[in-house]
């Protein structure tokens, strides 16, 4: 499926790009840049974004979260974002 019609870029290629480790894109647009592109219009961010904790959540082997290391975790933005979103759900 098209995530974004400015680039052309599909689901598959997000999540082609996302691997878990300290080089994993953390924002939507390191995924654009990690694909050589860069974002225009910018709707397709929020679905970058979901995929992005789709696959990073299935790539941590059912824990809850996504698949960064310790090491990593600390800076990565996608800790903030579950946080942020498990303080709103409550």
């Amino acid at each position: 499926m098209i995530v974004c019609s400015c680039n052309v870029l599909s689901d598959g290629a997000v999540r082609e790009c996302l691997s878990p480790g300290p080089g994993c894109p953390r924002t939507p647009a390191q995924v654009y840049e990690c694909l050589g592109c860069s974002p225009k219009c910018g709707r397709c961010a929020r679905t970058i974004r979901a995929i992005m904790r789709s696959a990073l959540g299935e790539a941590a082997a059912g824990d809850g979260g996504h698949a960064c290391t310790t090491a990593c975790a600390s800076a990565c933005s996608l800790v903030k974002v579950q946080a942020a979103e498990e303080v709103i759900a409550a």
